[in-house]
């Protein structure tokens, strides 16, 4: 079973407070004909638009990647009205770990007329401020016990959630056992997801004791009853809540909006103890590794950050969400990337930059990549950067013409001048154009000078992907997972089966273009010399026809190249394998495994030309 889930964020907008000041100027009327229905086509009008948020505030100037697409949409909040209590007293319950603008939230109540019943630390918090906090305990006649383990879970607090105002019975029940009723429940978690990601991890009774109870079951219990009750575990949503209260009318889609993301508070935060215990359980309970990669059940919590214009085509509604996974945090990739620079990222620039991304990546020396189409039309590696982006360029400057650039290296000064300049090759007058620039870092000289280059220009700064990932992939009502294909020449053996032994340079030109083509969409071949692509061919049905296309493109340079294929040769005579010795390949690296691998072994003892089975695989699909 495998579940994918949008997981409710943390607090990452400024200061409630500053924004409650100013809430009712900014709050903008949707459309005033329906109140009750105004929030159901309202989304959220910010710089960071939050998956399940109902947020205000505004990022800074520079922000991660994902956050710059956002469209500017606006909500208005609903009129409301407050179910009275029990006892004829409006209540509010907060229990917060998290204590970001409680002041700001509790004083807000306190004026409104609510007795603010409270625990530990947040009703400290609370006097402090010098707002009259009511105590659990004072409700409960019990105080915490098992060191805090025990608090809210009593039917004096679960009583005054769960009950529902419309029904006599509930509400006799509540009057017999001297029980009000709650209005308002504010509770957010124990901080799990950041304790067992902080540096040098956690040892795992402290992992458990950071497993929140009380606080899930008041949570859920208040969305249960969202009828009745108003349930908030984002600091960020206290003004919109208080806006709500000053109201007059009532809106069950706004309260339903508010249990939702209650709802999926917990269910993110119920995501990372699972996956956290199930790799406490790893080599313990499973019978194979294999078992424990791929746990039985599988969530996976995922937040919305930015709403895209389109998906893959112009009639395609899109959006970007980040894996927030434990597995994935300070993991690296395309998608925690910070966006210097340009206009927001597309759902196709997301394919193309992850794919550039992670082709250069994975080369050790000074490397220049450029995709079209998340392929790499060009790859050239070299000590002197600037001679290896002129190289990638060369290998197919008309694809690279509006593609993607990466680099494994700090942009400077003098790189970023290189990028901005650069005259195609096909005419020599021509500025190269490109939709992305992808780098690890970039010197304050080389970001400036980029972003003379272009206003549309999108300059990124990415980390590199940790091995060792779980793949995801969609298939129609399903998902496939497996081990992301991490190996590089270091990790296997290419063994000579030739009569010919390689050269040590041809031995380096098969290392390389072997590392090339297994980023390169099946059917692959590409062709390589001096740490440089010459051609590639791709995605055809058949292998004779890439390896057509590869040869054309490499034209006279393909002689005493090597060539890589991306899977057996399946024919060798009058085929593929012929083809390439008779264009004068010098070295071919290819995994075997066909039934005719004798065919192809004897063709390239015919040409003098050397062999090479990695008996490693890559297709790509």
């Amino acid at each position: 079973m495998f579940g994918v889930g949008a997981a409710a964020p943390t607090s990452t907008a400024t200061s409630a407070i500053s924004a409650a000041t100013t809430a009712h100027a900014r709050l903008h009327s949707i459309n005033a004909t329906s109140s009750s229905h105004s929030l159901s086509s309202a989304l959220i009008g910010c710089a960071r638009v939050q998956f399940c948020s109902l947020r205000l505030n505004c990022g800074g100037p520079i922000k991660a990647m994902a956050d710059t697409n956002t469209k500017t949409d606006t909500i208005s909040v609903p009129n409301s009205a407050s179910h009275p209590s029990a006892s004829g007293n409006k209540q509010a319950l907060i229990s917060l770990s998290d204590k970001k603008d409680l002041a700001f939230l509790g004083k807000g109540l306190q004026e409104l007329g609510y007795t603010i019943v409270s625990t530990g630390g947040t009703a400290s918090t609370l006097e402090s401020a010098g707002v009259s906090v009511t105590k659990v305990e004072q409700l409960t006649s019990f105080p915490e016990m098992l060191d805090g383990r025990v608090k809210t879970l009593h039917p004096s607090i679960h009583g005054g959630i769960l009950a529902r105002r419309d029904q006599k019975r509930h509400m006799d029940d509540l009057n017999k056992h001297g029980i009000a009723t709650f209005d308002v429940v504010v509770v957010n978690l124990y901080p799990f997801y950041n304790k067992v990601t902080s540096t040098g991890g956690i040892e795992f009774e402290d992992g458990i004791e950071n497993i929140d109870i009380g606080g899930p079951a008041m949570i859920r219990a208040a969305a249960k009853n969202n009828k009745d009750v108003l349930v908030v575990v984002d600091p960020q949503d206290y003004p919109l809540l208080l806006e709500f209260l000053k109201g007059g009318g009532d809106d069950q889609f706004f309260r339903r909006r508010l249990a939702w993301k209650a709802f999926q508070h917990v269910a993110s935060y119920d995501s990372a103890v699972a996956e956290w215990l199930w790799k406490q359980t790893s080599g313990i309970s499973t019978s194979s590794a294999d078992d424990d990669k791929f746990p039985p059940s599988l969530t996976v919590p995922l937040e919305r950050v930015s709403s895209l214009r389109y998906g893959e085509n112009p009639h395609q509604k899109a959006a970007f969400y980040v894996d927030k996974r434990l597995a994935e945090v300070n993991a690296g990739g395309i998608a925690t990337a910070i966006q210097h620079h340009g206009k927001s990222m597309s759902y196709n620039n997301y394919l193309d930059a992850d794919a550039a991304w992670n082709c250069v990546s994975e080369f050790k020396n000074p490397t220049c990549v450029v995709v079209k189409h998340t392929n790499p039309c060009g790859v050239a590696s070299r000590d002197d950067i600037l001679e290896a982006y002129r190289l990638a360029v060369k290998a197919d400057p008309v694809s690279a013409f509006g593609g993607i650039v990466a680099f494994n290296v700090e942009i400077d000064e003098a790189l970023a001048k290189e990028i901005r300049e650069f005259r195609s090759p096909t005419d020599g007058e021509t500025r190269m154009f490109y939709e992305i620039v992808v780098a690890p870092k970039y010197t304050e000289k080389g970001l400036e000078i980029l972003q003379k280059k272009s206003k549309s220009l999108r300059i990124l700064e990415a980390q590199k992907n940790e091995k060792g990932k779980l793949s995801l992939r969609q298939v129609g009502g399903g998902w496939l997972a497996q081990d992301s294909d991490d190996l590089t020449p270091q990790d296997i053996q290419f063994n000579v089966v030739s009569e010919k032994a390689p050269q040590e340079s041809e031995l380096r030109d098969a290392e390389f273009a072997w590392l090339c083509v297994k980023h390169v969409k099946s059917n692959a071949i590409v062709i390589a010399k001096n740490n440089c692509m010459l051609g590639m061919g791709s995605g055809q049905p058949n292998r004779v026809e890439s390896l057509r296309i590869a040869l054309k493109k490499a034209g006279d340079e393909v002689k005493g190249a090597a060539l890589a294929s991306d899977a057996f040769f399946p024919f060798a005579w009058k085929d593929a394998v012929e083809i390439a010795c008779e264009n004068g390949v010098s070295v071919i690296a290819e995994p075997g495994g066909s039934i005719r691998d004798a065919d192809a072994i004897d063709c390239c003892n015919k040409y003098g030309v050397s062999l090479l089975f990695t008996n490693v695989r890559h297709f790509r699909h």
